[in-house]
């Protein structure tokens, strides 16, 4: 696809107002707080949105999790096996379901053992240094690349050391629609530091959608 002229500002601005909603955001998840719940529910929403599964599956089951009152990780350790599967399953992950809820038993087990629960003390022991972040992030069950580059995509509105992070998938999405690709400098400087998150979640749902043409033709009014 060749984008049509448009300035990158322009082709931002349209990208913001219509998919600039983060995926924290989505599921009411306040990741400004930095806190352990929220932090445990964005660990466990890149989990789900990790999977080979629609995002709007991951989000039904991310939502549903919430509902249940899972948001902390001594709270979802407490729950069954059996319990997180049906949960899962009712909101149609039902491919992955007693997988995923393996996974989730075992990340918040290992959430609380190794760090009483609070991902925050992840950061303090790799010493804020993002390459050892990612690395002990991806020591839970069910968080690979494509998880740790979820998690980081958003947390770094609260991490500061990861920003400017740009993952594969948003670069991917800037690229389809000539925007600054090959690293995040040029990207960072169309947008403020909060917005900097929208933008990348931006660049993610309109593949999703499939609106870079209608991005495109907004951009050129």
């Amino acid at each position: 696809m060749s984008p049509r002229m448009a300035s990158q500002r322009q082709i931002v601005d349209v990208l913001l107002a219509r998919y600039g909603t983060t995926f924290a955001e989505e599921l009411s998840i306040p990741l400004a707080r930095s806190t352990p719940s929220p932090l445990f529910r964005l660990l466990c929403a890149s989990l789900l949105f990790s999977a080979r599964i629609s995002a709007r599956i991951a989000t039904a089951a991310a939502r549903a999790l919430a509902v249940q009152g899972w948001t902390t990780a001594a709270k979802m350790a407490a729950a069954t096996w059996a319990e997180r599967t049906r949960v899962l399953n009712r909101s149609g992950y039902a491919r992955y379901d007693e997988r995923t809820s393996r996974m989730l038993g075992e990340t918040a087990g290992l959430l609380l053992a190794r760090y009483g629960g609070d991902l925050r003390r992840l950061r303090d022991a790799a010493g804020r240094e993002p390459a050892r972040e990612r690395q002990l992030l991806m020591e839970f069950k069910g968080i690979g690349e494509v998880g740790a580059d979820i998690f980081f995509r958003e947390a770094q509105v609260v991490w500061g050391e990861w920003y400017p992070f740009v993952d594969p998938k948003a670069r991917k999405g800037a690229a389809e629609l000539g925007l600054p690709a090959a690293g995040p400098v040029e990207l960072v400087a169309l947008v403020s530091a909060a917005d900097f998150p929208r933008l990348l979640a931006a660049l993610v749902r309109v593949q999703l959608a499939h609106g870079q043409e209608e991005v495109l033709a907004a951009s050129d009014c």
